[in-house]
C-alpha cells in the first residue's frame, strides 16, 4: 500500500499553497470577511487560470480530468489558506451533480462556463423543518402548463447571493423512506419570485436564505429525472462532507504549526514553553489526531475516485476531522493564551471555519449516527 502522493499531485500541492500564499494573503481574508459578498473577482479569474474550476471536469468541457483524490488534496491547501469564494458550492455542490447526472445539453451548457470561471453555481438544500434527511424536505414544485411552480424557503445556502444557478431540492411527489418524490431543479437565480437574503454566521462564510414565491422553471430544468433526486443529494452530500473534512484538516494543520512555532518562541522561566511535558503532550496529542484524520480522508477521496460507494467512510472521515480539528484550534487557542482569542490574532480565523466546517453537511455528532447505524446499531 502507497499512500505517497504522485509526482503531479506533489505539484499541485505546492503551486496551490505557493498561489494562496502570494495572492490570498490574511489581509485579503479579513477584508473579504468585511466585504458584502466576500468574493474577490480577481481572486476567482486567477484560480480558473489555473485550472482549479475546471480540474476533475473532462477536457470536453474544458477541464483537466483529474481525480476527486487531487480534488480533495486541493480542498485541503484551500483550508490551510482560508481561501474565500464560491469555490466549494460552484465545483462540489454544483458542478459535480451535473457532471454526473445531467443530461448532455445541460453538461454541455454548463460545465465549460464553469471551467473558464464564468458561472456560479449552489445547492439549495435544508429547510427550517428539518436537516438533510429526504423528510424535510417540504419545499414544493407543482405542474402548471408543463412547467413547475416552486414554492418554499431554503436555509443555509452557501452563497447563493453570487450564484448564477442554484440546485434546488423540492418535493414533486409523496415522500418515503428512501426520498422518493424529490426532484433537483436548476434554478436561475433572477427569476421572478426567489428572493435572496443573507445569514449571519461566526465563520462568516456567505450562507444565505433562499425564497421561492412561485418561481416557475421548465421541465429542461430537471436534473437527474423527476423524483429521482436524492441519489443525487446523497452522492452529493457524500463528496462535501469528504471536501469540508479536507479543508477542515488544512485548517487544523495551520492552527498546529502556529502553535508549535509558539511554544518554541514563548518563553518562561528562562526557557522555551515547548521544553515542559504539557506543551510536548498538547502538540504530539494533535498531531497525531489530525495526520490521523488526514489518512482517513484521502483512503476516502481515493475510494470515491475510484468510484466505489463511500457513505460509511464519508460519514467516519467526516467525523474523525471534525473532532480532533475542533480540539486542535481549541488546544491551540490554550497555547497562545489570551493573545490568541484576540481578533486580531490569526488563529481565530482558523478556528471559527473549523466550528462551521464540522456543522456543514451533518456534524460529527451526526456522522457517528451514520456510523453506528452501519453496525447495525
Amino acid at each position: 500500500m502507497d499512500f505517497e502522493l504522485t509526482e503531479e499531485q506533489r505539484i499541485l500541492q505546492k503551486s496551490a499553497r505557493n498561489f494562496l500564499t502570494k495572492e490570498c494573503p490574511k489581509s485579503l481574508v479579513r477584508e473579504l470577511d468585511q466585504s458584502p459578498d466576500g468574493h474577490s473577482r480577481e481572486l476567482w479569474g486567477k484560480m480558473a487560470g489555473l485550472g482549479w474550476q475546471g480540474l476533475i471536469l473532462p477536457e470536453e468541457f474544458g477541464g483537466s480530468q483529474w481525480t476527486f483524490l487531487d480534488l480533495t488534496i486541493l480542498f485541503e491547501e484551500m483550508g490551510k489558506g482560508l481561501c474565500p469564494g464560491p469555490y466549494f458550492s460552484t465545483v462540489l455542490l454544483g458542478a459535480l451533480p451535473v457532471l454526473q447526472a445531467g443530461t448532455e445539453q445541460q453538461k454541455t451548457e454548463l460545465l465549460p462556463l464553469i471551467a473558464a470561471g464564468k458561472t456560479i453555481l449552489t445547492m439549495a438544500l435544508t429547510e427550517p423543518e428539518g436537516g438533510l434527511a429526504p423528510s424535510g424536505i417540504q419545499t414544493r414544485a407543482e405542474v402548471q402548463g408543463g412547467d413547475f411552480v416552486l414554492n418554499g424557503t431554503k436555509l443555509f445556502v452557501p452563497d447563493a447571493h453570487l450564484a448564477d444557478k442554484i440546485l434546488t431540492v423540492a418535493r414533486t411527489g409523496e415522500g418515503g423512506p428512501e426520498g422518493e418524490g424529490l426532484t433537483v431543479f436548476l434554478v436561475d437565480s433572477g427569476l421572478d419570485g426567489l428572493s435572496v437574503v443573507p445569514l449571519k454566521t461566526i465563520a462568516r462564510d456567505r450562507q444565505c436564505e433562499v425564497t421561492f414565491e412561485n418561481v416557475r422553471v421548465p421541465a429542461s430544468a430537471i436534473l437527474g429525472g423527476e423524483n429521482q433526486g436524492w441519489p443525487v443529494i446523497a452522492r452529493t452530500l457524500e463528496y462535501a462532507s469528504i471536501g469540508r473534512a479536507a479543508e477542515m484538516v488544512g485548517q487544523a494543520e495551520a492552527a498546529m504549526e502556529m502553535a508549535l512555532a509558539y511554544t518554541k518562541e514563548r518563553t518562561q522561566f528562562g526557557q522555551p514553553i515547548g521544553v515542559f511535558q504539557a506543551m510536548q503532550h498538547y502538540m504530539a496529542d494533535m498531531w497525531l489526531g489530525v495526520h490521523g484524520a488526514r489518512n482517513l480522508v484521502y483512503k476516502t477521496a481515493w475510494k470515491a475516485s475510484q468510484g466505489w460507494p463511500v457513505g460509511q467512510e464519508a460519514a467516519m472521515a467526516k467525523a474523525k476531522a471534525g473532532l480532533v480539528c475542533r480540539k486542535a484550534t481549541t488546544v491551540s487557542h490554550r497555547i497562545f493564551g489570551a493573545i490568541g482569542f484576540t481578533m486580531e490574532h490569526d488563529l481565530h480565523l482558523y478556528h471559527r471555519r473549523v466550528l462551521c466546517g464540522d456543522m456543514a453537511f451533518g456534524s460529527s455528532e451526526v456522522q457517528l449516527e451514520k456510523v453506528a447505524q452501519g453496525l447495525g446499531l
